[in-house]
């Protein structure tokens, strides 16, 4: 296979080489060239399997924040109006991972959506969403170390530990984590990932046994949509919780990241896309209902403004069904989950960072990576911005925590309204260019309906979701931490294009080529590799087919 060719960024003609090669020895690239230029030059590794995709597909986004920010979820709109909400935004999600699938399959490279914002519509776009979705991801990793050193007080052994010396150790298993490898990353969260899907499919069974009254001192049923009731605070409490349930999905395009440092992207990626639908009704539509019936909206114990312990609500459920042993479990399993959710949050974070830098975004130092091909500069500097996390150390745990969410969430709908403009304007590009949907590895479903659809509900969520700040009395607070970033965003885009005269990118100038895997493309190749796949689907038992749905 060729190496790729540098890609036009669509600044005035530059080129910028930011892709991979996909089938050299990395390492005798390094040294093919002066040391100190190798470093800024040398690829990323494509080594994560099929398998590995498929779990961080999931098990990347199943953090603390399922497993605790539910709880805040279910305290501001109760058990109808959670199901409401990520039922809402799951369906978002969706059609926006349709359209991400369907160009990194046909385009696997490490930017991803922030490198087909350049190619496909301006490259000031992708500046302001690089940015965005590399502090996104920091402030997810500054949230991880928060929850962490909360949820590990659990136990009254972790308490003599202070809050911030947690955080300090945690911060060094996440760095020597991420310097282990993208092979080694990718295994190590398979494994941390398939423990957590393990834990929730098995909490899901316990869940239905304590409401029939098998287990635990009582029938619970649905006597708490009844009492205090099935929403908290009507539709206002239903908007607050539309962006929890935005930064708890958020991770699901983090597929459009690995598919640069997959070794099959073309197989691997499309098996990971057509599997969200069944993984978001099953872990997260199916958590908030078990949580919801499990407890009232109104319990003390959940996660809120002014709590001062913060506990998750399957740790509640399980200790008021007098299983003690369980709930020192599911604790053991959040624990597992921020390492994991750190692990991808420093991952998806530096190789952001990484593509910025090279491509003249950032500090080029940021550029710089290993022979085995860590971003190691990428990863420092993510590390250590996250540590704003030590500003909990002073505040009330839940005040921090739904701050911190709040912020990172509006972030995640701009990511996702961003990523259906690039598609709507590369199906514009082949169209323009004469190239048929019909060869394309991996088609999106309902296109366009469900792409316009997908944006015209991120562009709604940005503004509604912070609406509540508007109610009387006027929070000046809700209303700077809901909308923050609008101008922010609007002022890194405005500002690069006026610095750097950057230009509209013309349909026909579109390149539509640069990243492709070759010798994958052509029709025949195509149909043979969908009708193996589906005879391989017809052979499988429902056991099998269960199997891959939930784990990969």
């Amino acid at each position: 296979m060729a190496n790729e060719k540098s890609v036009d960024m669509a600044t005035g003609g530059k080129k910028v080489d930011t892709t991979i090669d996909a089938d050299a020895d990395s390492s005798s690239q390094y040294d093919s060239v002066p040391q100190y230029e190798a470093a800024y030059s040398a690829p990323l590794h494509r080594k994560l399997k099929s398998r590995h995709i498929q779990m961080i597909a999931i098990g990347g986004i199943i953090g603390p924040g399922l497993f605790v920010g539910s709880g805040n979820a279910l305290r501001l709109a109760g058990p109808a109006g959670i199901l409401i909400s990520f039922s809402l935004v799951g369906i978002i999600v969706f059609f926006v991972m349709q359209s991400l699938g369907e160009v990194a399959t046909l385009i696997p490279v490490s930017g991803s959506f922030t490198e087909y914002a350049s190619r496909f519509v301006d490259d000031s776009l992708s500046f302001a969403l690089g940015w965005a979705y590399w502090y996104l991801w920091v402030t997810v990793l500054a949230n991880e170390y928060n929850a962490i050193s909360l949820v590990i007080r659990y136990w009254a052994g972790a308490q003599v530990v202070p809050q911030w010396a947690w955080i300090v150790i945690f911060w060094f298993i996440f760095i020597s984590f991420s310097f282990l490898g993208i092979l080694a990353y990718g295994e190590v969260e398979f494994w941390l990932s398939l423990i957590k899907v393990l834990a929730i499919l098995i909490f899901f069974i316990v869940s239905i046994f304590i409401s029939a009254g098998v287990i635990g001192p009582q029938t619970i049923g649905f006597q708490y949509w009844n009492d205090p009731g099935a929403f908290a605070d009507s539709i206002n409490g239903v908007a607050r919780t539309f962006v929890i349930a935005g930064t708890l999905y958020a991770g699901t395009e983090m597929v459009g990241i690995t598919a640069g440092e997959a070794s099959n992207p073309r197989r691997a990626v499309p098996r990971a896309i057509r599997q969200v639908f069944w993984r978001i009704l099953i872990f997260y539509v199916g958590m908030v209902f078990f949580i919801g019936i499990l407890m009232p909206w109104n319990d003390e114990r959940l996660l809120g403004k002014g709590s001062k312990t913060a506990a998750s609500p399957l740790t509640i459920a399980l200790s008021d069904a007098r299983i003690h042993a369980g709930a020192s479990l599911i604790n053991s399993v959040i624990v597992i989950a921020v390492i994991s959710a750190g692990n991808s949050s420093l991952y998806v974070s530096s190789r952001t960072m990484l593509f910025m830098a090279r491509s003249g975004k950032a500090p080029r130092i940021l550029g710089k990576v290993t022979k085995s091909g860590v971003p190691w500069v990428a990863l420092l500097f993510s590390n250590f911005i996250a540590c704003i996390a030590f500003l909990s150390v002073s505040e009330s745990a839940g005040t921090v925590y739904e701050a911190l969410i709040t912020l990172s969430g509006v972030a995640t709908f701009i990511v996702w309204g961003t990523i259906a403009t690039v598609h709507i304007r590369f199906r514009k590009g082949l169209a323009a260019q004469n190239q048929s949907v019909d060869t394309l590895p991996f088609k999106a479903m309902w296109y366009p309906y469900g792409t316009y659809l997908a944006l015209a509900a991120n562009v709604f969520l940005i503004f509604f979701q912070g609406y509540t700040a508007f109610l009387n009395p006027f929070s000046a607070k809700d209303f700077v931490v809901s909308y923050i970033l609008l101008p922010v965003f609007v002022i890194l885009l405005v500002g690069y294009k006026l610095w750097k005269k950057t230009k509209f990118v013309k349909l026909e100038e579109m390149d539509l080529w640069t990243g492709r895997r070759e010798g994958r493309l052509t029709r025949n190749n195509l149909h043979t590799d969908e009708e193996h796949a589906d005879d391989e689907v017809k052979k499988k038992g429902f056991l099998k087919k269960a199997k891959e749905v939930i784990i990969g």
